[in-house]
């Protein structure tokens, strides 16, 4: 490097598909977690932290690509131990349910059976970002290892609607909707539907929501002509092989009891779609039980999304209230949390069966929920501020906050330079602080502190009449002894 050439700095920005957050935001998510780790808790989940980062063998996604063999996951390989060949491949989590099967295969002898655990916290995924897209987010998961019973998909499924409610979903604003895995199985059955086939239906089922019945009825069929005018393939069933899949997509009644019977039409003789129509009303009788009634969940075949992951009951949280979109049109809100049972995951580990059921809650989507609502508390409350007036009473300043906190008051001393005191108040301001402790060296004389209460002089400041203002001082003048109990009184008013 030429010696006249100055080092490039490297850029402050943060990652594509990567974000920070600040303490409002920090507050108001442990917040809500901490809300629904409780319900968790409640119901006798226990916590599980698992390592940010696992073996991409654990992860079980392989692609072909000899230099990046998960193109999913942030990946590297370990470098060679002498004599032992080449590295591991490790790369972080994804999501939150393969660390748990990871754990249930290498703790089994050792933790009870069903092991019930919720767990907390980021997850990477190698993907494009875009808008709201981004590569770290949390999850928050509650998962039931070792249960074959739907009575534990039923207790998720409650747990699930106890847990937005807690978190301050209003009941009538949400709906948890079931359906199963084995009763559309059982309708692919009824429908003669090649295995080569069924990834193709399941696809355009998918698409029901917005083609409706008669476009789900082209794509099966012959194809359809969209609103862009490009031709999309159809899967190439008959009319009778569409019908049961039709029938199913249009089961919903007016009632559980209703839709029960409808599914059980629509999966015909088939054995498999019998048994989930079957558990279905299982988990339905369970629900009705435990207080959840159709303003809560509701049976609808129309949970069709990651079915080619589940093997038997499947749920979402859909919330059903109003917002406005990036173009001022309302719309609902839609899926904030969605489970299901997985009896494959660990079988990878151990060769065997073990059944498994959990539900992931989106922590970004519910905290906007929230916000949408105004119950996210974003407005966080800074500490309290012990200003400084004389540089070599920095001792004096020190015990006042550290007093404020012993009573459980958050505070702080300001540590710039004291020399400006408007600074000092801007500093306050820049914090969100409700208070701020003053004391000169004519205070400190007299044995007294004044104590600004700072969200009542803006507030004074920005609409109040002088009368006013004299008959509601945002200062008081109080004896040093008097200033926790004084601050008190302030930040409860």
């Amino acid at each position: 490097m030429a010696k006249d050439q100055k080092p490039r700095r490297p850029r402050a920005e943060t990652p594509k598909g990567f974000r920070d957050y600040f303490g409002p935001e920090v507050t108001e998510r442990k917040a809500m977690l901490d809300r629904i780790a409780a319900v968790y808790h409640l119901h006798g989940f226990e916590a599980l932290e698992t390592s940010g980062v696992e073996t991409v063998e654990a992860l079980g996604k392989f692609l072909p690509d000899v230099d990046r063999p998960n193109a999913g996951v942030f990946a590297w390989q370990e470098e060679a131990v002498p004599g032992g060949g080449s590295g591991d491949w490790l790369a972080l989590r994804y999501d939150l349910t393969a660390p748990l099967a990871r754990v249930a295969a290498q703790y089994r002898n050792d933790l009870p059976s069903p092991y019930r655990r919720y767990a907390m916290g980021p997850v990477w995924r190698n993907e494009k970002p875009g808008p709201g897209r981004y590569r770290q987010f949390y999850q928050c998961d509650a998962d039931t290892v070792g249960a074959a019973s739907v009575a534990a998909d039923a207790e998720i499924i409650a747990m699930l609607a106890d847990a937005l409610e807690t978190a301050g979903i209003a009941r009538g604003d949400y709906l948890v909707r079931v359906n199963n895995r084995k009763v559309l199985n059982g309708v692919l059955e009824a429908a003669r539907v090649q295995p080569e086939q069924a990834a193709d239906v399941l696809r355009q089922i998918d698409k029901f929501d917005k083609v409706g019945e008669a476009g789900v009825r082209e794509l099966l069929t012959t194809g359809r002509t969209d609103a862009s005018g490009a031709e999309i393939e159809g899967v190439g069933l008959d009319a009778s092989q569409a019908e049961p899949v039709l029938r199913f997509l249009t089961s919903k009644g007016d009632d559980n009891a209703t839709t029960l019977q409808n599914l059980r039409a629509a999966v015909g003789g088939s054995a498999v779609g019998a048994e989930g129509v079957d558990e279905l009303a299982q988990i339905a009788a369970m629900l009705d039980a435990m207080g959840m009634g159709a303003d809560r969940v509701v049976i609808d075949p129309s949970v069709v999304r990651g079915l080619g992951y589940y093997t038997g009951p499947v749920f979402e949280a859909e919330l059903t209230f109003e917002i406005l979109d990036d173009k001022g049109r309302k719309r609902q809100f839609g899926s904030v949390a969605g489970g299901g049972r997985y009896d494959d995951l660990v079988e990878r580990f151990t060769g065997q069966k073990v059944p498994a059921t959990g539900v992931s809650i989106g922590v970004d989507r519910l905290l906007a929920a929230l916000r949408e609502k105004g119950l996210a508390g974003t407005e966080a409350q800074g500490p309290v501020v012990v200003t400084v007036m004389d540089r070599d009473r920095m001792a004096d300043y020190q015990a006042m906050a550290a007093e404020l906190r012993a009573a459980g008051i958050r505070a702080e001393v300001y540590l710039g330079n004291p020399k400006n005191f408007g600074n000092q108040l801007k500093y306050a301001d820049k914090r969100a602080a409700p208070i701020a402790i003053i004391q000169g060296a004519d205070e400190a004389a007299r044995g007294v502190v004044q104590v600004k209460d700072l969200i009542l002089g803006a507030k004074i400041a920005a609409q109040a009449s002088v009368e006013e203002w004299k008959s509601q001082p945002a200062q008081v003048e109080v004896p040093r002894g008097a200033v926790i109990a004084t601050v008190r009184e302030m930040l409860a008013r």
